[in-house]
């Protein structure tokens, strides 16, 4: 196994810095510098630790080195938010306009969904497994395909319907049950919807993806996929929680905000705009 490869792997898919990566195991920067330019092996104790490290996010270590979804069973521990509980079988039902359309939406980090259902008195959060067994899932990374995607389900390529581009991406995800990607919350909507008005470029755009780190997003689409969803508990969020959870949500938008600004700023001479891409797909220099 290439230890080294595995290790940019696992940082590369939660964009983590080496020193990040150091921290979440327990394990000085110089250790994880070695793994990655080969200079030592992981010890059975410290490959014990990557290996739980992957598992609590959700991350198959194979023999390639590198880490990814597959079609085979795969077991995920996932969270849900809801304004007023949950009511009957589990079911595609969200609004059309998200981030990957209709369907049944949920997150690998319990915080995010707390953030959206804080202001609601009957809000409860829960706690789902989702088996991957036999379902087809499109997992988009951390990718312009990613944001474009989004663009798509969010109305904002209407103008461009008779496009390859438009084409590409209403057609990218049919047959899927699940599609994944990471978290555009109210945060990353911003700099997004900056984006798609042609402010920013996509260079700005991927580099505040990497630093706001909002974890990842499952997205049901299916009917044979939500029946593959099992509720382990439900809670209900508490007043005292729920007023904690608004102050916390209000800081880490106005922190996360700011951080994305500073990083568009750098950006700003960097990479192509959001008409660019689509002008460049028209022309064929560029391609799905």
């Amino acid at each position: 196994m290439d230890y080294a490869e595995v290790v940019r792997q696992i940082r590369a898919k939660l964009s983590l810095s080496q020193t990040e990566l150091a921290q979440r195991l327990g394990v000085s920067f110089a250790t994880v510098n070695r793994w990655e330019n080969k200079r030592c092996v992981p010890s059975p104790v410290a490959w014990r630790l990557i290996e739980d490290f992957c598992e609590a996010h959700h991350i198959p270590l194979l023999d390639s080195g590198e880490p990814h979804i597959t079609r085979s069973a795969q077991k995920l521990t996932l969270y849900h938010g809801s304004k007023s509980g949950l009511h009957g079988p589990i079911a595609p039902q969200s609004r059309t306009r998200c981030d990957f359309g209709q369907g049944f939406y949920m997150g690998t980090e319990r915080a995010q969904p707390l953030t959206l259902i804080c202001n609601y008195p009957e809000a409860r959060l829960y706690s789902l497994n989702l088996d991957l067994s036999g379902l087809t899932l499109l997992d988009t990374g951390s990718s312009m395909e990613w944001a474009l995607l989004i663009a798509h389900h969010r109305g904002k390529m209407e103008s461009f319907q008779n496009t390859r581009l438009y084409r590409h991406f209403a057609d990218l995800s049919k047959g899927c049950d699940i599609i994944a990607g990471p978290i555009a919350d109210d945060r990353m909507f911003v700099v997004l919807d900056r984006f798609f008005r042609g402010e920013i470029t996509d260079a700005a755009l991927s580099a505040s993806l990497s630093a706001l780190k909002l974890g990842r997003q499952y997205v049901a689409k299916t009917e044979k996929a939500c029946r593959q969803i099992a509720v382990l508990e439900e809670r209900l969020i508490g007043e005292e929680e729920r007023v904690r959870l608004k102050e916390e949500s209000l800081a880490n938008r106005a922190a996360g905000i700011a951080l994305a600004e500073e990083i568009c700023r750098k950006h700003r001479r960097d990479g192509r705009f959001f008409d660019e891409i689509l002008e460049a797909w028209e022309d064929g220099s560029a391609h799905p």
